[in-house]
């Protein structure tokens, strides 16, 4: 009797035994649970807001790509006008200098004919009316070439820094592309050691409540 009341001790002493170690097996099963699902959703709020941010990052670059590249095609076309108004100022210039030449020559030989013909008195004035116009017209020309020149050095200025700082952006670009591609990573795997960590943990546990 003694000891069917001891193996009845014993078997209730087993059971309650079992069922706490069922118990605390549940009950890390949940916080193993419990932290896989909060680390996914760390994971997941990390990857996107990373993901936002590139996204600003590229649209905002890719803006400023597209403006500049308009700005560098007006300036192409401003330089172009600019180019077409310059030759036309040369050729009239060329034009110009012919007539002036000869008239020069005309006034010169009035000048000699003078003493010996009163009739080319007016010649000789008219002549020099016209001179004076020539060299008018001429002086207009060089002005308004010497402005072309500057207007398209300045233009060629722009150009240049638009082409510059269109450069720097695309470089800009790619390096922060690269660089938010290299944390992503790099938070990735971080995330994946936490949770590799994390198992081993919960395999100790589960190692040492078999045990």
């Amino acid at each position: 009797e003694i000891e069917a009341k001891y193996t009845k001790k014993m078997q209730v002493l087993r059971d309650e035994l079992d069922l706490r170690r069922k118990t605390e097996i549940h009950e890390v099963e949940e916080r193993k649970n419990d932290q896989i699902s909060e680390l996914m959703r760390n994971h997941e709020k990390a990857f996107g807001d990373i993901k936002n941010y590139y996204n600003d990052i590229t649209l905002k670059n890719l803006a400023l790509i597209s403006l500049l590249k308009e700005q560098m095609e007006e300036m192409k076309k401003r330089e172009n006008h600019l180019e077409k108004e310059k030759a036309d100022v040369l050729l009239q210039n060329k034009q110009l200098k012919e007539p002036l030449q000869q008239a020069r020559e005309q006034v010169s030989e009035l000048q000699k004919k003078l003493a010996h013909y009163d009739k080319d008195k007016e010649a000789l004035t008219n002549t020099k009316a016209r001179l004076k116009v020539t060299q008018k017209e001429l002086k207009d020309l060089q002005w308004e070439h010497e402005v072309l020149e500057q207007r398209f050095g300045k233009v060629q200025a722009e150009r240049d820094e638009l082409y510059h700082k269109f450069t720097k952006a695309i470089n800009e670009v790619q390096q922060k592309t690269g660089f938010k591609n290299l944390l992503l990573e790099r938070k990735l795997k971080g995330l994946l050691d936490v949770l590799e960590k994390k198992e081993v943990e919960l395999s100790e546990v589960f190692a040492a409540s078999n045990l």
